[in-house]
């Protein structure tokens, strides 16, 4: 991803932990690529919060979560270049309270402002497919509520790198957006809220590997018909699978 290698496709955010050591045993059990921080939101936490993410070993990409305005979102992201010495910066910029659904146009005029500084902008969008071509997208599913706009995501930005964010839940949620293509999974909240945190962690980085691995080995497609494991001696291939002209077993 803008020529960094991860260690891994799961990428793991750090807030709403019952404690500190609950979050620190949670990085070390999944393993993250990176970790993300709200820089608005973590600042009364001080010095200590940002050693114990820095002690944790993954990357450190600071958030704009919380802000609302293009200046703010700016002002956000130079904070955090300084306060953690990287260009990276989750882009989020939040039209609606209810829904944390993103503002499309305040968006867009943000990531032209930080490319133009030299960040590299990961945007928090929705899987709208015009507003994606505009930035350096993070497709945003609440879930997998709607696979078919991802799966359109992925075949028509192929050239892009497509992280799932926001709303999954579980971890067949993760394994089904990696078996679709997408480059990795960001989650926090399924991770910071479980019973059992750290065991949760490591459920969702085996799901993310399992449906990495799913895809790249190909997926069995979908057939309104039956398809047999075995073939009958007397039947031809053509009669279960008219479009091959061999099968084997």
């Amino acid at each position: 991803m803008a020529g960094r290698r991860l260690a891994s496709r799961l990428l793991l955010g750090t807030s709403r932990y019952p404690s500190p050591a609950a979050l620190a045993d949670c990085v070390a059990r999944a393993g993250p690529g990176l970790l993300t921080v709200s820089v608005r939101r973590s600042a009364g936490g001080g010095n200590a919060f940002y050693e114990l993410l820095k002690e944790a070993g993954p990357p450190l990409v600071p958030n704009t979560a919380g802000c609302r305005t293009v200046a703010e979102a700016c002002r956000t992201a130079s904070m955090a270049r300084e306060l953690l010495g990287t260009n990276w910066v989750k882009l989020e910029l939040i039209g609606d309270d209810e829904t944390q659904a993103p503002d499309p146009f305040a968006l867009v005029e943000a990531a032209e402002q930080l490319l133009r500084e030299d960040y590299v902008v990961l945007a928090y969008c929705t899987e709208d497919l015009a507003l994606c071509t505009r930035l350096a997208p993070i497709g945003s599913g609440q879930g997998l509520n709607h696979p078919e706009r991802l799966a359109l995501l992925r075949q028509r930005l192929a050239g892009s790198v497509l992280v799932v964010d926001a709303g999954i839940g579980r971890p067949s949620d993760a394994a089904a957006a990696m078996e679709l293509g997408y480059d990795a999974v960001l989650l926090n909240t399924a991770v910071a809220l479980a019973r059992e945190p750290a065991p949760m962690a490591a459920a969702f980085r085996a799901a993310v590997d399992a449906g990495r691995t799913a895809y790249r080995a190909g997926i069995m497609p979908r057939h309104d018909m039956a398809q047999p494991s075995t073939l009958a001696p007397d039947i031809p291939v053509e009669r279960y699978h008219p479009h091959k002209e061999t099968q084997t077993q």
